[in-house]
């Protein structure tokens, strides 16, 4: 197979395992009409997008969470998965904190599935005859116009194998609001960030107020966006906003006084029959608003419709729940709109919400897995400034090095690839793979292979 060089589209080639079809461009016809979706030579490069420049990208982000547990074995728990959750009514898991945090542990040994999705639509308008009779039975031709939306392209990349370190257990600081054993958040404390971390106490649980509530959901997102672990406070909005901020040498940790262990203890020590608790894993690292962006404008320097670009996180949470027959007919969701439909659910709500031994909810902690994370190195040797590629830094705590693959590094890889995909209509479920098909005639060449 010859490859033109000049071609980044075909140098490296798009494979994945399934039944992925590449979609010739659709014709006009039968009425239908719509604007050519291929126009990369009329685009002026003025006109795509240039996604900004956001802090934070060489701030130093300290260890955050819990150390790492001794060696344990794994409780063996019987479990099945709900959509893209794993469930348990293991009767031992809500009695036993020991158990339940060691199911906890095996669990999270297995990091969440994480993609890239992208997907691209227009509009057709269209026309077509229909047939109505008349008021004296005589059938008459009459004309619609209608629209309808086609899909252009739509694919995933897995970004899993990019994940490089994790799982580090964490739970939100007390002043962070929270599930925390009832139906409504709280904190406990009024303190999110304090001068002596390891010196924090919780100054008593009490219902957590509107503008708390508010200000939790906004650092949630901001962490979201930028890639910041949970244990990181979020700082102020010049971070992120402000053209040529200087960022803080350090990112602020945020402290709890309670483990993932006590939180389990504290859920098995409740006799609720409606409790449930929730391990979250979560995924940082990378600065996703950057990325998005940068993979938008590539798309769009070839593709001039709608586009959607969004990062899926599935198989990220771990739900407990009581060993009882109400608890588990709860979990199967058509009996759940079963009892929606007779009218019985509504009650069954008022009394998970505001009976003495209804519902409670423990949401607050998880595990985080780094895309790519900083390490303190304190026996290594600095590289000289002119080979430092920003992988090394100086820092309070010592030399840290950085590891895993910037998302710079990964854009770079697959910005040709994602341009290939767009441009051969490409639309699968199964995750696209990068093939340097040139490469597979040389011998010994192993794609995935490193040594």
């Amino acid at each position: 197979m010859a490859i033109d060089k000049k071609d980044a589209f075909d140098s490296t080639e798009l494979s994945e395992a399934g039944s992925s079809r590449a979609i010739a461009p659709p014709t006009s016809a039968g009425g239908a009409h719509f604007e050519d979706t291929l126009l990369q030579d009329e685009i002026p490069q003025d006109a795509v997008p240039k996604y900004t420049e956001h802090a934070l990208e060489n701030v130093y982000i300290p260890a955050g969470g819990e150390e790492p547990p001794p060696e344990f074995t794994p409780y063996e728990a019987e479990f099945f998965i709900s959509g893209r959750e794993i469930v348990s009514h293991d009767l031992h898991l809500n009695q036993d904190g020991e158990a339940l945090y060691r199911f906890l542990l095996s669990q999270s040994q297995v990091p969440p599935s994480y993609h890239l999705h992208c997907s691209g639509t227009h509009t057709e308008h269209k026309t077509r005859t229909v047939w109505r009779n008349d008021s004296q039975g005589r059938s008459q031709a009459h004309t619609e116009h209608y629209t309808e939306t086609v899909t252009d392209f739509d694919f995933y990349i897995d970004l899993g194998p990019q994940i490089a370190h994790g799982p580090v257990h964490w739970s939100l600081p007390d002043a962070e609001p929270a599930y925390r054993g009832q139906m409504f958040m709280q904190v406990d404390s009024n303190e999110l960030v304090s001068a002596d971390p390891e010196a924090i106490h919780a100054e008593g649980r009490r219902k957590a107020t509107k503008q708390e509530i508010k200000d939790a959901k906004q650092r949630k997102h901001l962490r979201k966006e930028y890639g910041l672990p949970p244990w990181v406070a979020p700082g102020p909005e010049s971070w992120y906003n402000a053209a040529g901020a200087m960022p803080p040498p350090e990112a602020k940790v945020l402290a709890s006084s309670r483990s993932l262990r006590d939180w389990a203890d504290e859920y098995c020590a409740s006799d609720k029959l409606l409790k449930e608790f929730t391990y979250t894993k979560v995924v940082y690292g990378w600065n996703i608003a950057n990325l998005k962006e940068a993979v938008t404008a590539a798309i769009q320097s070839v593709y001039s419709n709608n586009v959607t670009v969004e990062f899926q996180l599935s198989h990220h949470k771990i739900r407990i729940r009581p060993d009882n027959r109400l608890s588990r007919t709860l979990s199967n969701g058509w009996l759940k709109f079963l009892l929606w439909i007779l009218l019985i659910y509504p009650f069954i709500w008022l009394y998970k919400r505001f009976g003495r031994r209804g519902g409670g909810r423990w949401e607050v902690c998880g595990g985080a897995y780094a895309l790519k994370t900083w390490r303190l190195a304190p026996y290594a040797e600095p590289p000289p400034p002119e080979a430092n590629d920003g992988r090394w830094k100086e820092t309070p705590d010592g030399l840290a090095h950085l590891i895993g693959e910037r998302e710079g590094e990964w854009f770079q890889r697959w910005e040709g690839a994602i341009r290939g995909a767009v441009v051969r209509r490409i639309r699968s479920t199964t995750p696209l793979e990068l093939v340097n098909t040139a490469a597979l005639w040389l011998d010994g060449y192993r794609p995935g292979y490193t040594q």
